[in-house]
């Protein structure tokens, strides 16, 4: 039986939140989650595909998104183990997150903290195996838009394998949905489960 979740006027990450209450509480074979925002199309969109289920189609008409899912071979979706999670090397001492909340650092003069951005993410390499994600947030997502003089930093751990997650609602905000140039599309339930998983924060 097909199930039908409406979250039309529902900021993320509440879309996915309901999407995740309905899949702990019942097995769901079929689901139509509805969303009115690329954020929270995106989201859910991905979150459906952490839980084992098959996107079928994403249908787009009259601001409105209807994403079609379908469980893997009929399976009821299941909550993957933390175990299963990627991007750590527990020998190298655990995961080490870095939550980003603005795209300059310090206050006083703004050229001088976005070179000092610029150097702190050229740096992190430095931290080796154990930089596990990179978060951001607000204002910092400036700096995974096209045209930024810090993607291609960004981009660079991206390749080396660090995980990139950019807040949906801040690049809405900013107008810079279509200018995101690294990293994956994320939401709050993301970054609160992200902090709960690293063994180490580092908040800029």
């Amino acid at each position: 039986m097909s199930v039908l979740l409406n979250c039309e006027g529902e900021a993320c990450p509440n879309p996915v939140l309901r999407c995740k209450a309905l899949l702990d509480s019942q097995p769901v074979p079929s689901l139509q989650v509805i969303v009115d925002n690329d954020a929270a199309r995106e989201n859910v969109s991905r979150f459906l595909l952490s839980r084992g289920m098959r996107i079928e189609k994403t249908v787009h008409e009259n601001s409105l998104w209807s994403i079609f899912a379908v469980s893997q071979d009929g399976a009821p979706a299941l909550q993957p183990e933390p175990s299963a999670r990627p991007g750590c090397d527990l020998a190298t001492g655990g995961r080490t997150l870095v939550f980003l909340t603005t795209d300059a650092i310090g206050q006083g003069d703004a050229t001088l903290g976005q070179r000092l951005m610029e150097n702190f993410l050229r740096t992190l390499p430095e931290l080796g195996d154990s930089l596990w994600r990179i978060v951001m947030v607000n204002g910092a997502v400036r700096l995974a838009a096209s045209g930024h003089p810090a993607l291609p930093l960004l981009q660079a751990l991206e390749a080396a394998g660090v995980s990139i997650l950019v807040c949906g609602t801040c690049l809405e905000f900013f107008g810079l949905m279509d200018k995101k140039s690294v990293g994956q599309v994320t939401n709050m339930l993301d970054v609160v489960t992200s902090q709960q998983m690293a063994d180490k924060v580092i908040t800029i």
